[in-house]
């Protein structure tokens, strides 16, 4: 069987820029490695069930995550892509699961501790989240799962449920191991906090270029005058900057901030024109792609073939190992 790489993408809301440095442009890379003869990345509107109630919303955040990653330039000779609906056989393995796992284990994942302790409303989406996430990953075989570091107990989960199926009905499940980037530095907001819908603080990749200038003109700074010298390292703008500039551009702009030779303003006005000059070729293919629903749909017709046809062959042993066929 090949090595396969799978990871899922939550459809609750637009693609910005801590989203596309922390997950999308790794998966880019991934997508090019040789280590892995297939990577599989799945819209995850199963799991978005849990915070989105609104079904118009739904379906339109799905839509556009799915134009949105194609846009981004995935290699689909290597990537397929689905919706995690798509595949009914995810359901029933989650079912068997939940069978296996007590509800003691799964009061001490950290997301829904933390979710209980922000006030969140304890519904059995949340408390399952864990076992839909670990039927995600073992049904398709999953060798290699990216995580973030706050993600990583949800593959600790996997794994022990994986250790508890192959120990009562046999070796059927691989054991996936977390890909996690530690170089992967978090990318500042507006307010120099987190960027995070939550905060409020995104600047997000597709919306209008007027938007983006105007967001980028509100980036908090310190009060400093265009004529004095001005700390580079401790700079928001700057810390957005760094993501997208050459490092002869940025010692250039870290030389003016000691010297005092530059302003704020101009600072902001070369950071925007840095994020739409970088984006300019994905946000054009967006474009493209929104004019091309059939050639969408294929794409996702052909993921979910792919994806199906692993989790049927699966389900067909689960359901013998555990007695719900002969």
């Amino acid at each position: 069987m090949s090595k396969l790489c799978l990871t899922g993408i939550q459809p609750t809301g637009k693609l910005h820029l801590g989203n596309y440095f922390g997950a999308v442009k790794p998966l880019i890379s991934l997508s090019q490695d040789t280590e892995f003869e297939d990577i599989f990345i799945f819209v995850a509107n199963l799991h978005a069930l849990n915070s989105i109630k609104d079904p118009v919303l739904l379906h339109t955040y799905t839509q556009d995550i799915v134009i949105d990653y194609l846009a981004m330039g995935l290699d689909l000779t290597k990537t397929s892509l689905f919706l995690q609906s798509d595949i009914r056989e995810l359901t029933e393995l989650t079912w068997i699961f939940n069978n296996l796992v007590t509800v003691s284990y799964l009061e001490r994942s950290h997301a829904y501790k933390d979710a209980i302790a922000n006030g969140k409303e304890a519904n059995m989406g949340l408390f399952d989240y864990p076992v839909l996430m670990a039927a995600d990953i073992l049904l398709y075989q999953s060798s290699v799962v990216p995580v973030g570091q706050d993600q990583k107990q949800h593959i600790e989960i996997a794994q022990k449920i994986a250790d508890k199926f192959n120990a009562r009905y046999g070796e059927l499940f691989i054991k996936p191991k977390p890909y996690i980037q530690s170089d992967t530095s978090i990318v500042k907001g507006l307010d120099g906090r987190k960027m995070s819908k939550s905060y409020h603080n995104t600047i997000e990749i597709f919306e209008s270029e007027d938007t983006i200038r105007s967001k980028i003109s509100k980036i908090i700074t310190d009060s400093k005058a265009p004529h004095e010298p001005k700390d580079p390292d401790s700079c928001n703008i700057l810390a957005l900057y760094r993501l997208f500039a050459s490092e002869q551009e940025i010692n250039q702009i870290e030389t003016q901030y000691r010297e005092g030779s530059i302003s704020y303003k101009e600072s902001k006005d070369i950071l925007a024109e840095a994020i739409l000059t970088y984006f300019k070729p994905i946000r054009t293919r967006r474009q493209e792609l929104l004019s091309q629903p059939v050639y969408v749909q294929d794409i996702l017709h052909q993921g979910t073939l792919k994806a199906q046809s692993i989790a049927q062959n699966t389900m067909e042993k689960v359901r013998k190992a555990v007695g719900l066929m002969s």
